[in-house]
């Protein structure tokens, strides 16, 4: 890898619940650790602060709004930060010494798009090709 590369913000989405067996002493143990742990990669410059998400929340759609939470519990979000890294890859290894991940909390790593969204390109809001539109 090229040491002129300039690393990239990779969302990180804090997903699940704690294990219900998990004593809270040894919770509350992965979140000081956590926290003790993102301000070192703050302070290294290799994480950016986000922030905790409150229960309640919104769905909004085209046809109304609905009162939330929406998810199964296994897909509950319960917070955001960033990683600063040159790859995803990285940004996944970073993650990975989360100490709340030994207490049932999942993190999805997203790279943040660096371009202004366009009807013809191909991104994660664009559908998949329906079977009709590939059997042409």
């Amino acid at each position: 890898m090229s040491d002129d590369k300039e690393p990239r913000e990779y969302l990180v989405i804090s997903r699940g619940q704690w294990d219900a067996d998990a004593s809270p002493q040894d919770i509350q143990t992965a979140i000081d650790q956590f926290y003790d742990w993102h301000e070192d990669l703050v302070a290294k410059g290799q994480m950016k602060r986000g922030q905790r998400l409150a229960k309640e929340g919104r769905l909004v759609t085209r046809e109304r709004i609905i009162d939330g939470p929406f998810a199964e519990a296994k897909e509950v979000v319960g917070g955001y930060w960033w990683i600063l890294a040159l790859s995803l890859d990285e940004a996944a290894r970073i993650a990975a010494d989360n100490p709340c991940l030994a207490y049932g909390l999942a993190f999805e790593i997203r790279p943040i798009e660096a371009v202004r969204a366009s009807a013809v390109a191909v991104t994660s809001e664009t559908p998949a090709p329906s079977s009709a539109s590939t059997a042409r």
